[in-house]
């Protein structure tokens, strides 16, 4: 079991750090090496809106690659991933499989390391229960 996550995390660390780096090459007015959907790049432009997306992966994706941070990447990277599924499944459903790969690895590697993320399902979190 500890092989497949690590294999997850490396395919979805190398999906989105290629993504993230495919989208400043296109910002940057290079032809993208990898396949993209014409209406999310039209929907982000070629603004701060997909810098700030493809910055966010890019980091995302190298913390996944080097297995540091894990909890917080694939925190930061949920709400791309709902965000990307959503697109795909209404907007445009070329990409839609690879969007569903993408969901379930994203499940998948949260599942592994679920004990992580109990801290943010409490309640009243340790810093309300202490004394200010």
């Amino acid at each position: 079991m500890k092989a497949f996550i690590r294999i997850a995390e490396i395919l979805l660390g190398a999906i989105f750090l290629g993504a993230g780096l495919n989208g400043y090459g296109v910002l940057f007015g290079f032809e993208p090496f990898a396949p993209t959907s014409p209406a999310a790049m039209e929907f982000l432009g070629n603004g701060y809106l997909l810098a700030l997306e493809k910055g966010v992966e890019i980091i995302a994706g190298f913390l996944l690659l080097i297995r540091r941070f894990v909890p917080l990447a694939l925190t930061v990277l949920a709400g791309i991933v709902v965000n990307i599924l959503a697109f795909h499944i209404f907007v445009d459903s070329e990409l839609l499989a690879l969007t569903i790969l993408v969901a379930f690895l994203e499940g998948t590697i949260a599942w592994h390391y679920r004990d992580s993320f109990k801290g943010l399902l409490e309640s009243k979190p340790n810093a309300a229960k202490g004394k200010f």
